[in-house]
């Protein structure tokens, strides 16, 4: 790709689910993106330096345009690649909706049985790190209630994998039909994740069997073709670039939200995150968008999902 202002680049690593998600999306629809590896515990210098501390996996970069949460990613790559669509069927409302169950109340879930299955096996580091983000404040004790509560945690699992597993029934290739759609990368990622890191994963999804079939199929879809990038290119790439995103104003924001005022962003809930400091370029039902400046590189534009995100109006 020679215009350097739209190449995709991934901060993301290996070994993450959610950047799972998004590798997948990126196979779905065929592109070309860079790949940059970062760090799978904090700090993330180079990561946030970009986002202005934001440190979740993955985040999207274009330009001087960064794209936190697969929310976003997912929303941006169909307005920027419309074809082939994430939304084959006229059921995209439903499947957002479907989306924050998956990505939500599900992902915590199979983070627990993971988690909670590996009890004092986790390294001490990860443990913290992760334990902090998923269970909050005494996160050592929550993982202690997971691990002694990992027959029901498997249970809650199992109702909803079944549900799955008969809407793949009819031997269907995806899960709306024979065109694979967003909500295949938003439930395999979690397949994914369980069968890769839980020691009973495999033999805990192996009586899903059109669940097995459909998960071949999602993982034969590919990543899209990917070349790797260094952080520091990442940073320069910044750098030589302005945000593209034009400023708006929707009249009906609950926060009363416009374009110039100092807000900070974080995850809406404990995880012990720094919260991003900007100045909002827009806020609309979908996403906020908030301007920084960053002394080595200039200005970026930070986009988050409105849903399931934090904005707090600066009053000083």
């Amino acid at each position: 790709m020679s215009d350097t202002s739209s190449e995709i680049i991934l901060h993301n690593y290996p070994q993450s689910p959610v950047a799972e998600k998004a590798r997948i999306a990126f196979g779905i629809k065929g592109l070309a993106w860079r790949s940059v590896e970062i760090p799978r515990l904090t700090p993330k210098p180079m990561l946030t330096k970009l986002t202005g501390g934001y440190r979740r996996t993955p985040v999207m970069q274009i330009g001087a345009d960064i794209y936190c949460d697969t929310q976003c990613i997912l929303r941006e790559l169909e307005r920027r690649h419309p074809l082939p669509t994430f939304f084959p069927t006229p059921d995209a409302g439903l499947m957002w909706c479907l989306s924050r169950w998956t990505d939500g109340a599900l992902f915590d879930l199979t983070v627990k049985v993971i988690l909670g299955s590996a009890g004092d096996g986790l390294p001490q580091d990860f443990a913290e790190d992760r334990g902090r983000l998923y269970f909050g404040p005494d996160w050592a004790a929550g993982l202690r209630a997971a691990n002694a509560a990992l027959p029901h945690l498997a249970a809650q699992l199992r109702a909803p994998l079944h549900w799955a597993n008969d809407q793949l029934s009819d031997n269907r290739t995806f899960l709306l039909g024979k065109d694979p759609a967003a909500i295949d990368a938003q439930l395999y990622h979690m397949i994914w994740f369980l069968r890769g890191r839980w020691d009973q994963g495999p033999t805990f999804l192996s009586e899903f069997t059109h669940l097995a079939r459909w998960e071949e199929n999602v993982s034969n879809i590919g990543h899209g073709t990917m070349t790797g990038m260094s952080p520091e290119d990442a940073i320069s790439r910044a750098a030589a670039h302005e945000p593209v995103t034009k400023p708006a104003t929707d009249p009906r924001d609950p926060q009363g939200l416009k374009p110039g005022m100092q807000v900070t962003v974080s995850p809406d809930l404990d995880g012990g995150e720094q919260p991003v400091e900007g100045k909002i370029v827009v806020a609309n039902s979908d996403t906020v968008c908030v301007l920084r400046q960053d002394p080595d590189i200039g200005h970026v534009c930070v986009h988050f999902p409105r849903a399931g995100y934090r904005v707090d109006i600066d009053d000083a």
